[in-house]
């Protein structure tokens, strides 16, 4: 028998990893491994029901539902309306879900009251520990945290420190972000005189109590300005943009380094991203382009 012929021949039975073998092996696989052996699917959304032309829509956000192992998106939009005298943007919000395929419209209240904000703070919201967060520049009162809670679907509403309103900070520059595991709102303050910068990290210890929040000022004195802020890596190194283009920034050692990345725009859609399988059980797209 030649090579060849020995080589087209089928394996015995007998000699074939028993499947709960192989099970074991490929669930101890990262996603991306996997992954490797599946040329890539994508997931078309249904039409969301807020389509209202006179509707803005503002903040959107995807997470993680833990405890169905579902995905879900929020989408936030603000309807222009005459509260008095006072021109005002109320809130309405709608989540899809992964598992039904389906959009439907949530409870936008904040301790029984409506949501309603003085502008548009364009963003997207930031996912952690189970819930999705933005900030808003409220009409009636302080700006706050507005976080909604992907388990049971309900907003509620988290302070912004209070070192943030005592002094004054001017700046274009303020976002969210996960920093080592603990939220933490980030704010830019551009010096025009020393054409330097300050970065303003406040970071809440304990999620959701007020009192937790802990500040730290970092002088960004041999850094350009700041145009963007995009995200914190799991180091703590904030990915920022400045007149050299993308560059991390560590605040502990003031390290910069910049990355060889020319067009930095699609940062802004990679912020806590998570690794999952979760959508090659539901209706999915094969894409027709491979890597």
């Amino acid at each position: 028998m030649s090579q060849s012929q020995s080589q087209s021949q089928p394996r015995k039975k007998s000699e074939r990893l028993p499947y709960d073998v192989v099970y074991d092996i490929l669930t101890r696989l990262a996603v991306k491994s996997l992954m490797r052996f599946s040329i890539r699917k994508f997931k078309m959304l249904s039409t969301p029901h807020l389509t209202d032309t006179s509707a803005f829509a503002v903040a959107m956000g995807l997470a993680y539902h833990s405890q169905n192992n579902d995905f879900k998106i929020l989408r936030i939009v603000y309807y222009p309306r005459m509260i008095g005298q006072v021109h005002m943007l109320q809130a309405k919000a709608e989540v899809y879900t992964l598992s039904t395929d389906s959009w439907r419209e949530v409870v936008t209240e904040v301790e029984s009251q409506t949501i309603f904000i003085g502008n548009i703070p364009e963003s997207y919201c930031l996912f952690h520990n189970g819930a999705l967060h933005t900030v808003v520049n409220s009409a009636a009162e302080r700006d706050y945290i507005l976080s909604f809670d992907v388990n049971d679907e309900r907003f509620r509403k988290i302070k912004l420190p209070q070192s943030y309103f005592d002094e004054p900070f001017y700046s274009d520059i303020k976002s969210l972000a996960v920093i080592k595991g603990s939220l933490a709102f980030i704010v830019f303050c551009s010096n025009i005189d020393e054409l330097s910068c300050v970065c303003h990290i406040w970071v809440m210890r304990e999620y959701g109590v007020v009192e937790s929040w802990t500040k730290k000022s970092v002088p960004m004195d041999g850094t350009d300005l700041v145009y963007n802020f995009y995200v914190c890596t799991d180091n703590g190194e904030l990915l920022i943009e400045n007149d050299t283009g993308l560059v991390s920034f560590d605040p502990e050692t003031l390290n910069e380094n910049k990355l060889a990345i020319e067009d930095a725009q699609w940062m802004n859609y990679t912020p806590n991203s998570m690794e999952s399988l979760v959508l090659l059980d539901g209706l999915n797209v094969s894409s027709e382009y491979e890597d």
